[in-house]
């Protein structure tokens, strides 16, 4: 009785050297049938055999026959990168200079604790200043008129309030207590809003009328507050008007 191995090598002669099985001559159609006729006849020899190891081999022959041959493009695609693909980039670890790792990399954990620490402190004070900033600008905002914060959100006029706080903050940082501001606005939303930016940094203004020839002028007279609190936002009512309509309050 053959053994496995004896049938193995018999199977193996007779299937490289027939003739009916090489499908590397002649037309796609002819190869396609060829190849049909291959993947056939080992399926047959799969059925015939018990052997475990003839039956992996023959398993292994359909699948190569199955899978078409790789060129020589797509066998480096497959091994890519190096040896066989396109060069490595040098990463930052391999470009820094020697000296300079071995400092970062045998820094004193004592040190290096110290950092980190001092690195957290520094941004837990720049986080409460940021807080601290944004709770006196929504304070400030809270003073404002609610008709007129509606008005602010309606159409705040970006260029024209901007021009009110210049003036105004100026008047807080550099005005005694006993001078007064005075502004004109002769449109009434105008008015209202400039009356709003007076509210936001705690002032009181009030809106007169003067006569010039046969013209009747509004000026806003604006001035501290005797008891009040003269300290300025760091946040503009600008700058808060354009925050809070991108999302940030």
């Amino acid at each position: 009785m053959a053994t496995p191995d004896v049938f193995l090598q018999g199977e193996h002669d007779h299937f490289s050297s027939s003739s009916a099985f090489d499908h590397t001559k002649g037309d796609a159609k002819s190869r396609g049938f060829a190849l049909e006729k291959k993947i056939e006849y080992l399926e047959r020899l799969n059925d015939r055999v018990s052997n475990r190891r003839a039956r992996r081999w023959i398993n292994d022959r359909i699948l190569l026959e199955l899978v078409p041959r790789l060129t020589g493009d797509e066998i480096r695609g497959l091994f890519a990168p190096p040896p066989w693909g396109d060069e490595v980039q040098p990463s930052p670890f391999c470009m820094t200079n020697v000296v300079e790792w071995d400092k970062f990399r045998n820094i004193d954990m004592d040190k290096e604790a110290g950092a980190i620490e001092a690195l957290k402190g520094s941004s837990s004070k720049k986080k409460s200043r940021v807080d601290a900033d944004k709770i006196a600008a929504l304070t400030a905002w809270h003073r404002v008129d609610c008709r007129t914060r509606e008005a602010f959100r309606r159409s705040f006029l970006p260029e024209l309030v901007n021009s009110f706080e210049e003036n105004i903050r100026a008047f807080v940082s550099e005005a005694t207590n006993e001078e007064v501001l005075v502004l004109y606005a002769q449109d009434p939303f105008h008015r209202l809003l400039l009356h709003g930016v007076c509210e936001f940094y705690n002032l009181v203004s009030t809106t007169e009328s003067e006569t010039k020839g046969t013209k009747v002028l509004k000026m806003t007279k604006i001035k501290k507050k005797k008891a009040g609190n003269n300290e300025l936002p760091t946040i503009t009512l600008c700058a808060f008007l354009k925050m809070a309509k991108d999302g940030f309050w």
